[in-house]
């Protein structure tokens, strides 16, 4: 009875004959990745162009957190501005502070003075490590491992304990300003810094016995979303996500501001693997190696918060007469190494106290953009390693 029914169909016949010479015809399908997704780390949505298991092609679409935030700084005085930097990389506040700060401070020369200069160091540096924290723990939480997620948190909570010690807040802070620093730390302060550091720094050890060099994660990461050298420099990467694929360019080496030039620090960058005791399993430029750098800049973030502590100098930490100076007939554009790369500050100034014309060039919106280049025919699991890898913050992407 089957054998008359198969008969009577000829269209089945044609499949079976297709199954029997392996000739099977898929369909592709378009698959919402977000906005609402753990792994998009905030409101990105990726479309996906899928084959089965393989993603094809991968499409940000981007503005779903986009506040204006560009043409609110036309319409503040330059030092009432600085809480709307908080609120781009929220990750990373007082980077973010300070790179408008010093913007400003070029265009109107303003003069920091040398203790608010160490100050701002030393807030930037641990900014840097609570961010690459962020990152190291939800990278693993992405990959399936719980655990060091709380690791992370557990030693961030302690920096984000010293933030609120020293301005107040714990995520948004908008102490680094136009002149300086807001107020000085609290007296202990650099004290429970220093106890911070001895207890942070054996840490990173166990970080990666626990995730870097798991076997399981560095079979999810190791050779996966590979971006070499020349596409990295095309494309417009900064931060870990060019120093992964092996271009030693750090702006606090390349361009010092905040007086970089005299701390004694080393730029970490990516590696293939096998070499120095890393996993064989990985290659320059692909997402392990995105990861490490991170890894890795941590422990120079700590050499560096240690010699700021060492010559910390007395005086006032903010210039004085700041608040109402009036911005000259001209324009600058000043960049700073933040955790995710080079964040910039495009100023124009018209004769008033309110800029004219203020841009800011994002990292992590460059390095979103070569999302479509490097998600292509891979499989669907590797998305979140790729995506997480290059560690976006999607309020400095849209802003």
């Amino acid at each position: 009875m089957t054998d008359v029914l198969i008969e009577s169909r000829p269209d089945v016949m044609m499949d079976l004959d297709r199954r029997e010479q392996g000739d099977v015809r898929t369909e592709e399908m378009l698959v919402n990745m977000g906005p609402q997704h753990p792994s998009t780390h905030g409101v990105l949505r990726v479309v996906l162009r899928t084959d089965g298991e393989m993603v094809l092609e991968a499409i940000p679409h981007i503005g779903y957190l986009h506040r204006c935030a560009e043409k609110i700084g036309e319409n503040l005085q330059p030092y009432q501005y600085i809480p709307y930097t908080d609120r781009m990389d929220y990750l990373a506040g007082m980077n973010n502070n300070q790179a408008f700060a010093l913007a400003v401070e070029r265009l109107a020369g303003i003069e920091v003075p040398p203790r608010g200069k160490v100050i701002r160091v030393i807030f930037a540096e641990l900014n840097r490590i609570a961010s690459h924290l962020v990152s190291f723990g939800t990278y693993g939480l992405d990959m399936g491992a719980f655990t060091p997620f709380l690791y992370a948190f557990r030693e961030r909570e302690m920096i984000l304990d010293l933030f609120e010690a020293a301005c107040g807040a714990r995520l948004t802070y908008s102490y680094l300003t136009v002149g300086g620093a807001h107020h000085d730390v609290p007296e202990g302060w650099t004290e429970r810094l220093s106890e911070f550091l001895d207890y942070f720094e054996p840490k990173i050890p166990e970080y990666n016995n626990l995730l870097s060099y798991n076997h399981i994660f560095v079979k999810r990461t190791g050779r996966i979303g590979v971006i070499s050298r020349a596409d990295a420099i095309r494309w417009g990467l900064t931060g870990p996500c060019l120093r992964g694929s092996g271009v030693r360019f750090d702006l606090r080496k390349a361009m010092p501001y905040d007086g970089y030039e005299t701390y004694d620090f080393d730029v970490p960058v990516g590696r293939d693997g096998g070499t120095d005791g890393l996993p064989r399993g990985v290659a320059l430029g692909d997402c392990w190696n995105r990861y490490y750098v991170r890894m890795l800049e941590m422990e120079q973030s700590v050499r560096i918060l240690r010699q700021a502590i060492a010559r910390l100098p007395d005086g006032p930490v903010i210039a004085e007469k700041v608040q109402g100076r009036k911005l000259p007939a001209d324009e600058t554009y000043v960049e700073v190494e933040n955790p995710r790369g080079q964040l910039g500050f495009y100023i124009q100034g018209d004769g008033s106290a309110i800029p004219s014309r203020v841009k800011a060039r994002g990292p992590s919106f460059c390095n979103l953009s070569i999302t479509t280049h490097v998600a292509r025919d891979v499989l669907l699991a590797d998305v979140p390693a790729i995506i997480g890898s290059i560690d976006v913050v999607m309020g400095e992407v849209d802003r």
